[in-house]
């Protein structure tokens, strides 16, 4: 359970140069020049209430951060009527390249495990209309407006695909820079070893700079081949000086055996802060004791976890890791693909989510499932917290609601959504 989860004070990990780069750019668009002596963006939002505080105060932003400072005499003035202020927050796990989202019904075959999903992804990839470039930017352009203010997303790599969702995902990452941080995962869904040409990809992915992460799935359990994928991946990423971000799916000892194998090479490569696991199955199985010994490793590493809170028995014990320092975020996973037909891009639900499956009833208890959501994804990313603290990135929503908690059960409409200090939507719609 997620009782007295503590979130702050783990190290983030250190962003790729691919994405460092791009949200460097990201930012300069937004910040509307700071330097040089040309005028700076500056935006105070009146009459809000920072985490459902009584009393409402002002938010002043000065080139995309909050400050304590008296704002420009030529600030934007926007009234938030008593509006209750939160962190904007962080889809660390999504595969936006699958998704059929804004497009027409798709009927679903029956699977019975992930040979068969990836042989649906198949079918259903060339069954779409819309390439992947259009079908990903209509998902995080909705994400974008229920308050995503960044996310990690796994794009397919693959013989069946080439290197189609990457670039997909890629030119919905341009198009929503202004409103969305993004890191890109070259992720092989069909396996490293099983689908021969894929490691090819992967390095051609990397060597690019297209990608941020490289990717890997179950090294035993789908690939059957654990010393072969682990070297294959963590030599790409050593190579070229990108991150890894592995779903591990595998349970029991098998899981276990895994997981050894990336701590392994992650110390010998010292690749600290660089390697993030996903779904990690085989960790909430483990007694107490066990728990914490792997959790030992994983902190020291900088290794971080993320879940998708998928049922009370799978979610990470996210509050027993924290002790150790393992950063952990939460994320979608799919919506609305092959794999099944529900998902919906908003990390408000998945906070509400992440609450329901753990059985939580407690204030704080609640309040936590929110700052995984808003802070986890973003210790995962090596984001700065968006906490509303003078400093830190203006990347908030503003809802109506009585306080916090209240919010993340009713998940009310986010009214406004604010990146960088600029207003990326309204109403739940996108600005533009």
């Amino acid at each position: 359970m997620l009782a007295g989860a503590a979130l702050a004070g783990t190290t983030a990990a250190l962003p790729t140069a691919a994405y460092a780069a791009d949200r460097g750019g990201a930012a300069a668009g937004m910040a509307a020049h700071g330097h040089g002596g040309r005028p700076s963006r500056a935006a105070v939002f009146r009459n809000v209430r920072p985490f459902g505080a009584k009393t409402p105060v002002d938010l002043t932003v000065v080139d995309g951060r909050i400050t304590d400072r008296r704002a420009p005499a030529d600030a934007e003035v926007v009234d938030g009527a008593g509006r209750i202020a939160l962190p904007s927050l962080v889809d660390a796990h999504i595969h936006p390249d699958k998704t059929t989202w804004g497009g027409p019904w798709v009927t679903r075959e029956p699977a019975s495990g992930i040979a068969d999903y990836v042989e649906q992804d198949v079918e259903l990839f060339r069954s779409q209309r819309r390439p992947v470039a259009e079908r990903a930017y209509g998902l995080m352009a909705h994400a974008v407006s229920r308050g995503t203010r960044a996310m990690r997303a796994h794009a397919d790599v693959a013989p069946a695909y080439d290197l189609a969702g990457v670039e997909g995902v890629g030119a919905a990452r341009k198009r929503l820079r202004h409103a969305l941080d993004l890191q890109i995962v070259a992720f092989p869904q069909h396996g490293v070893v099983r689908a021969p040409g894929t490691a090819e990809l992967l390095e051609e992915a990397a060597r690019t700079g297209a990608v941020d992460m490289i990717g890997g799935i179950d090294p035993i359990g789908f690939d059957e081949a654990l010393d072969e994928q682990l070297d294959l991946v963590f030599g790409i990423a050593d190579r070229h000086g990108v991150g890894l971000d592995i779903h591990l799916h595998d349970r029991g000892e098998k899981g276990l055996t895994e997981l050894r194998g990336i701590i392994d090479r992650t110390r010998a490569l010292s690749l600290r802060g660089k390697v993030t696991l996903s779904h990690v199955f085989c960790l909430p199985g483990l007694t107490d004791r066990e728990l914490g010994a792997v959790a030992a490793d994983l902190g020291d590493l900088g290794i971080s976890l993320t879940t998708v809170a998928p049922s009370a028995s799978l979610v990470l014990p996210i509050a027993r890791l924290r002790e150790h320092g393992v950063r952990v975020g939460l994320g979608s996973d799919g919506v609305r693909d092959a794999w099944s037909p529900f998902g919906n891009a908003d990390m408000l639900y998945r906070a509400h989510l992440l609450g329901w499956v753990t059985d939580v009833r407690l204030d704080d208890e609640l309040a936590d499932c929110y700052r995984v959501a808003a802070h986890g994804g973003a210790d995962v990313m090596g984001l700065a917290h968006a906490d509303l603290e003078p400093g830190s990135p203006a990347d908030f929503v503003l809802v109506r609601g009585e306080c916090l908690p209240q919010v993340v059960v009713d998940m009310p409409q986010r009214d406004m959504v604010v990146h960088g200090g600029r207003i990326v939507a309204r109403d739940g719609e996108p600005t533009g």
